[in-house]
């Protein structure tokens, strides 16, 4: 099979994969109003996927490097799609917090195999031909959400997109394979590590604002016309899924620590807007950089730690969107019950940790250096 086929693969996995984040806001309203529920109690729904997608990760990540992706993957796409079928049958708020998190478990592995097919078929163009799979975690979403958006009942909307996803993922992952000849750090002597630990810090807090407009976008946009709000809501991961590519053709050539450090500064400068009452720039903002960020960061731990066992050492990364993911739906959307201004000063600060994470690392990284020794594309699979 060629390589290729594996980023189409990856991309349509995305696709599906972005449901879970960047349909929320189209799809809240109809989970608050369907379990009659409040905005804080169905944002801890928001809340536990992304704390059950993030730490399942590092579990699905070792299975798939030590055996190959195949079989945790089929098993990653049936629970992925129990998340919107269980949804549908849930009778009450309580059972849906319970089948939301076993979809966000499969969720967060399948994104952990789709990002690296990516990753190690094409170490050579890592950050592009990753973008292009990550892509599909919002374009995916730009397609679904004018749909759910004119639909008035979740329950027809988790039923069809449950069956579907039960169908064509579990049919993809079948087919998928890691390339055996790659090289790399194990995760044992990664989290050992003092750079591990400041590009975590600075994932983390550069999460929150991404995670607040992503869950809590249809609140903070209340005031706005029915008409701006559906706008946003579809342009937010069409910039988030769109921007990914491209920055990662950016990061190949001028360094993928430098260009996350950029979009960093990005969501800072989002952050500060919505500081001044300023909900569209905000949202265009941390749309751009927010997605690329969030896969460059996939990059950053395979450009200094190698890909052989890149999809447990990512998936240990992504247990910061997990925490960040807390930090920004949940706190955040606690806070803007207090006091609104105090919420927002709240992702500003969250913004700037970010950034300043993540400077001590960049003079360590020369541009378009491969640290550690990769694999050539062509090779046995597993």
């Amino acid at each position: 099979m060629k390589r290729e086929t594996f980023l189409a693969i990856g991309f349509v996995v995305m696709c599906f994969n972005s449901l879970y984040q960047y349909s929320w806001n189209a799809l809240e309203p109809l989970l608050r109003t369907g379990f009659s529920v409040s905005v804080v109690q169905i944002a801890l729904g928001f809340t536990l996927f992304s704390v059950f997608s993030s730490f399942f990760q590092p579990l699905g990540g070792h299975f798939a490097d030590r055996d190959g992706p195949r079989n945790v993957g089929i098993v990653a796409s049936v629970l992925a799609s129990l998340g919107f079928l269980g949804t549908y049958l849930s009778p009450n708020i309580l059972y849906f917090y319970v089948f939301w998190s076993l979809g966000s478990i499969g969720e967060g592995i399948l994104y952990g195999i789709a990002a690296n097919l990516a990753m190690k078929w094409f170490s050579d163009r890592m950050g592009f031909a990753t973008g292009i799979v990550s892509m599909g975690f919002g374009l995916g979403s730009v397609v679904a959400n004018p749909l759910i958006l004119h639909v008035d009942n979740y329950k027809i909307v988790t039923l069809t997109i449950g069956l579907s996803e039960l169908v064509v993922v579990t049919v993809l992952m079948s087919l998928i394979s890691y390339p055996a000849s790659s090289k790399g750090r194990p995760p044992g002597q990664v989290i050992f590590t003092t750079k591990f630990w400041l590009i975590y810090v600075s994932f983390v807090c550069a999460v929150i604002p991404l995670t607040a407009i992503s869950s809590q976008l249809a609140v903070l946009g209340k005031n706005l016309s029915p008409e701006e709000l559906t706008i946003l809501i579809s342009i937010f991961p069409l910039l988030s899924g769109g921007m990914r590519p491209i920055m990662g053709r950016i990061a190949d050539k001028v360094g993928i620590v430098r260009t996350t450090l950029i979009l960093n500064a990005i969501l800072l400068v989002g952050s500060l807007t919505l500081l001044v009452g300023q909900l569209i720039p905000t949202t265009v903002l941390v749309g751009f950089a927010g997605g690329s960020m969030i896969t460059l960061y996939f990059n950053v731990a395979g450009e200094i730690f190698g890909t052989r066992f890149s999809t447990v050492n990512s998936g240990i990364l992504y247990t910061g969107k997990a925490l960040g993911g807390v930090l920004g739906s949940f706190v955040f959307a606690y806070l803007y019950t207090l006091n609104v201004i105090t919420s927002e000063i709240y992702l500003v600060l969250g913004s700037l940790v970010g950034v300043l994470a993540l400077i001590p690392v960049v003079p360590r990284i020369r541009t378009g250096q491969r640290v550690m020794g990769q694999h050539g594309n062509q090779g046995n699979m597993k």
